[in-house]
């Protein structure tokens, strides 16, 4: 079987029937996977933030097939372009929420200040996404696209990376008493901050490039 047919086929299974093609079943996918990793990441069993922690991560990797395959393909559609955002964010936002709920991961021993700005950057993340979606919304009603930022991307990939340091290094604290866990989590809220530098200035940079949607 040549190289051409094996990508005929593939093509068949991807296009799948209607709009519920492979990369949208991927999207889906990963928002069906949202509540599971909310599940382990409060289930108190040995390792369980190792168990989220692979949750998280098989969504993260649904992510990044659904898009390449998408474009490889030729398989965009409005469902995926209204459902692919929408899961991404929820996934990180869950990350962050849960978070929030366990102390420990944000303080790091820094005191419940710390926990208060990990809110507040939360907030932010979260503001951000609001704004943003909205600022899509009346660009979309005036038949305008706005393109992502390589700075949103940059967001995106840092929000990510920091959930995955600190799921590691809840998870190393967790099962050891070893300094190592303090140093992940503390690397993890390094890239936390990051990441919300990066979103603020992501949202502003949107909002600056296409000001000219909210002048119509």
């Amino acid at each position: 079987m040549n190289e051409q047919e094996n990508k005929g086929k593939f093509y068949k299974f991807a296009v799948g029937k209607g709009v519920m093609n492979l990369p949208n079943k991927l999207t889906i996918s990963r928002v069906v996977l949202i509540p599971v990793f909310v599940l382990f990441y409060y289930l108190h069993f040995t390792a369980h933030y190792f168990v989220a922690l692979g949750v998280f991560g098989i969504a993260c990797i649904t992510d990044a097939l659904d898009g390449i395959i998408a474009r490889k393909y030729n398989l965009v559609t409005n469902l995926g372009k209204f459902l692919d955002p929408i899961a991404d964010k929820v996934l990180v936002l869950s990350g962050f929420v849960v978070f929030l709920t366990v102390p420990s991961i944000f303080t790091a021993n820094l005191g419940d200040w710390a926990l208060i700005v990990a809110g507040c950057g939360v907030a932010l993340i979260l503001a951000r996404e609001i704004i943003v979606s909205g600022f899509r919304m009346v660009a979309a009603s005036a038949d305008i696209v706005i393109a992502a930022d390589k700075v949103g991307k940059y967001k995106t990939v840092t929000q990510d990376i920091s959930i995955v340091v600190l799921l590691i290094g809840a998870g190393v604290a967790e099962l050891t008493e070893h300094l190592a866990g303090q140093i992940v989590n503390y690397i993890g809220l390094g890239l936390f901050a990051l990441s919300v530098l990066l979103t603020v200035i992501s949202g502003i940079n949107y909002i600056v490039k296409n000001i000219a949607v909210l002048k119509q």
